[in-house]
């Protein structure tokens, strides 16, 4: 939902590890290391506990920071669309709607693909590689559409947007 008489705020410092922790566990484990060593272990290992500081943070956080702040939506993203092809601006508390489907579709993926590692370095797993790969894939090819959705939305006059993410500030 949208709110245009509320500034967005800017992102606390867990929001900001979490997020730029499971980028960079996705970014070693998906291009630099090898899929079957111990770094790969320990990296996913790391993702996991982002994730669950994440899934925390989500419901007793800030408000930007929960949940609730940022539901996922078809209609709200199907509205956004409309927004941005009318070149009407919007501002949003927290994630815009193609932001959160974008977000909790990546957590959920990353979930699979964390869980599917577990229960296969346990052997609790039985044959989930293939399951486990096509979810690593597919994050692969979400993270790079998240960027773009992040530089359009700069582009679009979010000029904050980055700022946000990487040092917590905003501009009044």
């Amino acid at each position: 939902m949208s709110d245009t008489s509320v500034p967005r705020a800017g992102w606390d410092p867990l929001v900001r590890l979490t997020h730029w922790g499971t980028a960079s566990a996705v970014l070693l484990n998906g291009v630099l290391v090898e899929g079957d060593g111990q770094a790969h272990l320990w990296i996913g290992y790391a993702a996991l506990t982002f994730l669950g500081l994440r899934l925390i943070w989500g419901l007793v956080g800030p408000r930007e920071a929960r949940f609730s702040a940022f539901r996922p939506s078809l209609a709200r993203a199907r509205d956004h669309l409309g927004d941005i092809w009318l070149g009407r601006r919007v501002t949003h508390r927290s994630h815009n709607p193609l932001g959160a489907l974008m977000a909790y579709t990546l957590w959920a993926l990353l979930a699979l693909v964390v869980g599917t590692g577990l229960m296969m370095e346990t052997g609790a797993g039985g044959d989930l590689e293939d399951l486990h790969s096509a979810a690593a894939y597919l994050v692969l090819l979400l993270a790079p559409i998240h960027v773009a959705g992040v530089l359009f939305e700069k582009l679009r006059g979010d000029g904050d947007v980055i700022r946000r993410m990487i040092t917590g500030e905003k501009r009044e």
